[in-house]
């Protein structure tokens, strides 16, 4: 979700290898991310790893220690192997490199495949108070920030977006999800707020492995469901979820967990798809980049699902 890309020093980083792994790079595997540099390494020693170098923040060390302890649980995510340790003014992570596999699954399966693998992190995963804070969430999850306006500060933080006018429709449907997101709750739990395709990879229905473990956060289980439920894809990584797809979604995903969720909970994960959609709509707009994360038409029938 990131957007500004970010520089690494090669000597500096090859420094930090061989303190944190004990062994420098002998070759790069592959480099990309924005505001987070990811860069895929060959160690001098044979290993295959990737590096992951970003801003500071204190969550993200309980990021790491989320997704070590679901893969020391048996889920498919990349082996920790170090903390969050100081690269310059930065901190970085290393990690196993994991190749291989689609994007996509069969498109006949996808909604199972997909909300199967969510209800599997969320059952596995640790409880909030087994790990340290993960606060604060990213912007596309933040419909409860603390900040004045309606829209949270974006990692890009040269824009705020309650300073740029318009869309009007981007802007009610922002609030009207969150309005309805404030209406309710239940008990959080920690989950991935950003299930996008590109995020995971298969194994034809199975999946392999799931990337981008800075995207963990504590949240109601129907608003962590409801924002997988609206960013994956049946067709392309490119492509979110239509209304169907999400409904598909949220109907596998009561079935992989074993219970249906009450009628406020399945509004509130309606909403919770308008606001992180909206959310990235609007900054679409504010950088007069084409709104493709949300159209108004589908705004209004999403906000309809979630009885707004």
């Amino acid at each position: 979700m990131s957007r500004r890309t970010r520089a690494v020093d090669p000597g500096r980083l090859a420094r930090w290898c061989l303190e944190q792994l004990g062994s420098p790079p002998s070759e790069e595997l592959f480099s990309s991310g924005f505001l987070s540099a990811v860069i895929g390494l060959r160690l001098a020693d044979g290993r295959e790893v990737v590096v992951k170098v970003r801003p500071g923040s204190p969550r993200i060390a309980a990021c790491v220690e989320v997704q070590r302890r679901l893969v020391e649980a048996g889920y498919p995510g990349p082996r920790p192997l170090t903390g969050a340790e100081p690269l310059g003014d930065d901190i970085a992570t290393a990690e196993t490199y994991v190749p291989g596999g689609t994007v996509l699954p069969s498109a006949e399966h996808a909604a199972v495949a997909f909300a199967g693998a969510f209800a599997e992190l969320i059952r596995l995963a640790p409880r909030p108070d087994e790990v340290p804070p993960l606060d604060p969430v990213p912007s596309w999850a933040a419909w409860n920030h603390d900040g004045g306006g309606l829209w949270p500060c974006p990692e890009d933080s040269d824009v705020d977006l309650d300073e740029v006018p318009g869309a009007e429709w981007i802007d009610d449907a922002g609030r009207r999800a969150r309005d309805r997101l404030r209406a309710g709750g239940s008990d959080a739990v920690i989950g991935h707020c950003d299930w996008l395709a590109g995020n995971l990879r298969w194994n034809g229905d199975k999946l392999l492995v799931v990337h981008d473990w800075d995207s963990v956060i504590v949240e109601s289980e129907a608003v962590l469901a409801g924002f997988a439920a609206a960013l994956y894809s049946t067709v392309s990584a490119d492509e979110l979820a239509t209304v169907e797809d999400t409904r598909r979604f949220l109907d596998a995903y009561v079935r992989a967990r074993g219970r249906e969720f009450s009628e406020d909970e399945l509004r509130r994960a309606w909403a919770a798809g308008v606001w992180t959609r909206a959310c990235d709509a609007k900054y679409q707009h504010a950088v007069g980049k084409p709104v493709t994360s949300l159209s108004e038409t589908e705004a209004r029938e999403r906000l309809r699902r979630a009885g707004c």
